[in-house]
């Protein structure tokens, strides 16, 4: 392992979601913030000052031109993912990016290519994984008390009505697109209990619209979308994103099957974990609470980080993902998430479009690794 090293970090969308950044950075003694950018000029030196940025800019460009940067974190709406990512790596300065990783094929493809050609790393900053209950049912997995597993369910249920209001882009990017605009918290966890799988074809649908918005337009997005993903292995994964209806939030519901078990995580305040193991359960119908399991299958980073990770946003998610990014520069190794991680949790959102556009037409979900002219490259299809 390489000695740490010192990091100047420049943050975008500083005033917005990057404060949750800034705040976490500042648990990393190896990083420090270096320079702050936002569009909103007023808020711009309060940040730039309760961050310690020596230097703040209105325009992204300007900064990746003159400051002295080691890394950037992309915090901005969606449709700025990318072209902000890309245009870091092509000064070779490290990327941690926001989810999703873009909102068009073209742009994955770029995006792709832009990591293809840089010298730096690129990891995509999909907090969901890091939970720590998520990394125990994943260490789980890795030990094989599961089994194969080859069926999972993910749910994001997030009412945003009022916050589409505040937040405008939102309401172009992910209510105002039909399909599964926004999938990485749901798809993540699934791709990680379902170790070198991807989803190699789909199909979406929809449960129409029944609400407006303050102007009274009905939502472009229907209320409750659902894409039913075949796996590379054969498998199936259910996915559903529900940001219209009225109903409490139920933001990181998962479900787990495998040949040895299942897990399945709450879905309201006061409900457990539980998870059944073949190997661990004295009948097949006794469930065990995840936190019985934790201290035997709680990963590294969570024993290092513990209740300062719980602290931190999102269950801990934000630290740990934050952390896997230093570890990833300061040991020159690819990172947890890299560019075809990524878009193998944003390509799935993008060819639901079109899906739920074609009557829920199976589409083939396109393979980053083939734009490479990598392994694999086919992919089975559901028609």
């Amino acid at each position: 392992m390489t000695a740490p090293s010192r990091l100047n970090v420049g943050i975008v969308g500083a005033c917005g979601r990057g404060g949750s950044f800034a705040a976490n950075l500042s648990l990393l003694p190896n990083l420090r913030v270096h320079a702050v950018c936002d569009i909103d000029s007023e808020r711009l030196p309060e940040s730039a000052e309760r961050f310690g940025a020596g230097e703040a800019y209105l325009e992204y460009d300007e900064m990746l031109a003159r400051s002295d940067l080691d890394a950037v974190i992309v915090a901005t709406p969606m449709p700025l993912h990318a072209p902000q990512a890309i245009a870091a790596l092509q000064r070779n300065l490290h990327v941690l990016s926001e989810v999703p990783a873009a909102v068009s094929i073209e742009e994955c493809h770029a995006l792709a290519q832009a990591c293809a050609s840089s010298r730096a790393i690129y990891m995509m900053a999909e907090n969901y994984i890091y939970t720590r209950p998520n990394l125990i049912v994943a260490e789980i997995v890795r030990q094989g008390l599961l089994g194969e597993t080859y069926y999972a369910e993910g749910e994001y249920l997030h009412e945003l009505k009022a916050l589409n209001e505040i937040t405008r882009w939102r309401r172009t990017w992910q209510t105002g697109i039909n399909g599964v605009t926004y999938p990485t918290h749901s798809l993540g966890p699934v791709l990680r209990w379902m170790p070198g799988d991807r989803v190699a074809s789909l199909s979406c649908a929809g449960s129409g619209h029944h609400y407006r918005d303050p102007r009274g337009d009905l939502y472009e997005n229907e209320d409750s979308c659902v894409m039913l993903c075949k796996m590379q292995s054969g498998g199936l994964a259910k996915i559903r994103v529900d940001m219209l209806s009225t109903r409490p939030h139920a933001m990181n519901c998962h479900l787990l099957q495998g040949t040895e078990g299942a897990y399945e995580s709450p879905r309201a305040p006061g409900e457990r974990h539980r998870i059944w193991l073949r190997s661990r359960c004295s009948d097949a119908n006794t469930w065990l609470d995840l936190e019985a399991l934790q201290d035997e299958f709680t990963p590294d980073a969570w024993q290092r980080w513990g209740e300062t990770a719980a602290r931190a946003g999102h269950g801990g998610g934000d630290l740990i993902a934050l952390a896997a990014f230093v570890d990833a520069i300061d040991n020159a190794t690819t990172p947890d998430i890299d560019i075809h991680a990524a878009l193998d949790m944003t390509l799935p959102g993008l060819i639901s479009q079109q899906s739920i556009a074609e009557g829920g037409r199976w589409i083939d979900v396109p393979d980053s690794r083939c734009w490479e002219g990598e392994t694999p490259c086919s992919t089975p299809t559901a028609n």
